[in-house]
């Protein structure tokens, strides 16, 4: 797979993970400091979907692809993640828009249809340049955003933008509005995963570079937007999911102390529960998302951005102990 994010199970018992992509061509119209100039591709990432035996096979492709300078990784973002309303799949777009070399589309969500068609139904680099953030980082800052998660909650999806640092919510022929400006009362800490759980939101962050182990939090964050923090001394925070007891699952991209860029290998997942943290795997390559299959195991995207070439991209099946 090409840089896999995030995953969710369809209706259908398929596993639907979207993909970042092969990375960008074209030059940006807008030069990003520290990250850019990015490069971009309108027709670089796809969506895939695995079988019961681990075949993958294409639901969409020619989706916008793109990368960031060779001096800060050329990490590539594309579709960051799937959702279903019913039987319908949305995904987001994260590496699209003006700044990271694809004018003609912005970053937003799209539906895609069964004949592999798709349309743009929220356009969220409009939303954030009509929608400032309270306190923005101005020596990171994306006008397009760098969006990471989305979930479906009835008949509406929920996005989280790292960069800007909010909360979002998407009513399909509605449009967009924002749920809370994270950064407001956070400042920049790079919010990325999100699970819903008992009425409420809870989302993990990455943090900015250096990585400082244990610096990492969950926030609980009420359907009015009011923030409390619910767990500490994380790192690296890219995904989250509950089980069936209520128990926490953290996915931490790069753990180890000394190791203060993203690092292959060191990755974990870790369980939250009433008797505090027990490790469920470790030694993960750079793992970017993760969630709960209807047989109870996590399922992850492993090797989910890093050195080229494209295509070592996996998800793994962890069983839960």
């Amino acid at each position: 797979m090409n840089n896999p994010r995030g995953l969710k199970f369809g209706p259908d018992g398929f596993l639907y993970v979207a993909e970042g992509g092969t990375g960008g061509l074209n030059p940006a119209c807008v030069v990003v400091p520290a990250v850019g100039p990015y490069t971009g591709n309108v027709t670089g990432a796809r969506i895939s979907k695995i079988g019961p035996h681990g075949f993958r096979t294409t639901v969409v492709d020619n989706l916008p692809s793109s990368q960031t300078n060779a001096e800060s990784g050329s990490l590539i973002s594309g579709v960051a993640d799937v959702a279903f309303i019913g039987n319908t799949l949305y995904a987001l777009l994260a590496g699209a828009g003006c700044s990271h070399g694809v004018p003609s589309v912005p970053n937003g969500v799209i539906r895609v249809f069964p004949s592999s068609r798709w349309s743009l139904i929220a356009n969220l680099s409009r939303f954030l340049m009509n929608h400032p953030v309270a306190n923005p980082n101005p020596d990171d800052f994306e006008p397009d955003g760098t969006w990471y998660s989305m979930i479906a909650i009835g008949g509406d999806l929920y996005a989280v933008e790292p960069n800007h640092g909010e909360l979002d919510k998407i009513t399909p022929g509605a449009g967009v509005s924002r749920v809370v400006d994270i950064s407001a009362s956070q400042g920049h800490i790079v919010p990325t995963a999100m699970a819903f759980h008992d009425g409420n939101f809870y989302v993990g962050n990455l943090n900015t570079f250096p990585i400082v182990q244990g610096s990492s939090k969950v926030l609980k964050i009420t359907p009015t937007g009011q923030i409390s923090v619910f767990r500490v001394g994380l790192t690296t925070i890219l995904g989250l999911a509950f089980d069936s007891a209520g128990r926490l699952y953290v996915l931490e991209n790069t753990t180890g102390a000394g190791n203060q860029f993203p690092t292959p290998g060191t990755g974990k997942v870790i369980r939250i529960g009433p008797s505090g943290r027990t490790l469920i795997a470790s030694g993960l390559f750079l793992p970017t998302a993760m969630t709960f299959g209807p047989d109870g195991a996590l399922y992850v995207s492993n090797v989910g951005f890093g050195p080229p070439p494209n295509g070592l991209g996996q998800v793994l099946k962890i069983t839960i102990p």
